[in-house]
Parts: C-alpha cells; sequence; structure tokens
C-alpha cells in the first residue's frame, strides 16, 4: 500500500470524493441529462436538434435589436456616469428598472429557491431615494429655463 493509497481522517471530513461525483464518459451516461441536474430554464448548452434562438444567435454575431441596443447603451451611460468599470447586479436591476421594465407576468424559470411575485405594469421603479428624485425633478426644471 503506497502513501496516496491510505486514507487519513482529513480526507473523510471532505465529504464525498470528486471521483464518486463524476459521471464517467464511458459508461455512456450523458452528463447533461444526470438526474442530478438543476432544470432551471438557463441552461443554454446546446446539443443534436438544440440551436441557439434567433434572439440569442444574432446578438451573438453582433447583430443587435432595438431592445438589446437600448440596454447596452443604458448600461454604458450608468458606468459611466457612475464611475463603476463593473457594475454590481443591483445596479444593472436598478438600470433594468429605469428602463421601464416591471415584473408583470409568471416566471419561465424554475428557481426554488426564490419565490416568484408580479406587479403592475405601471409600478413605480422605486429604485432611486426620495432624495435623489427631488435632485433629479430639480435638474429637470432647471433645462427647462
Amino acid at each position: 500500500m503506497t502513501e496516496h493509497d491510505k486514507d487519513t481522517p482529513s480526507d473523510h471530513a471532505r465529504g464525498p470524493s470528486r471521483r464518486e461525483s463524476v459521471v464517467d464518459r464511458r459508461s455512456g451516461v450523458d452528463r447533461r441529462n444526470h438526474p442530478d441536474a438543476d432544470a432551471t430554464g438557463l441552461e443554454r448548452r446546446r446539443g443534436p436538434g438544440r440551436r441557439l434562438s434567433d434572439f440569442m444567435r444574432a446578438a451573438e454575431e453582433g447583430e443587435l435589436n432595438r431592445e438589446q441596443f437600448l440596454f447596452v447603451q443604458a448600461i454604458e451611460a450608468f458606468k459611466r456616469v457612475n464611475n463603476k468599470t463593473f457594475p454590481s447586479w443591483t445596479d444593472v436591476l436598478e438600470v433594468i428598472r429605469l428602463l421601464g421594465y416591471r415584473k408583470t407576468m409568471s416566471s419561465e424559470l424554475s428557481l426554488p429557491a426564490a419565490e416568484d411575485w408580479s406587479e403592475a405594469a405601471d409600478a413605480p421603479s422605486n429604485v432611486k431615494s426620495a432624495r435623489r428624485e427631488k435632485t433629479d425633478e430639480e435638474l429637470m426644471g432647471e433645462d427647462e429655463d
């Protein structure tokens, strides 16, 4: 028995070994169809018979539609005015809501750790504080003068 083959207490404390959790390709089981895989609706792996949607294909080829272009421009403007190279996810959600998007329908995703909800189409964005709203209104008033 070699030094490598000996089990140490620290090995058992780590949980199951990687070898036990990996699907062997030679077994004929496709890891993408593994029963432990969480189906969220966000999977983007492609295989036989699974093609990119026109929405994704056009974007990957550099042809953005109006919605995609507006979103990219809004994110770029946010980064510029806030001097942020990498906006947080909260920042991205703020931009999305300021663009006018609201959660008006049930989700098409399966996210068991998150509660699904919806709101009215004309709901306020609620991303700006009252102080920031007032400052924005004052700036808009100056532009009209």
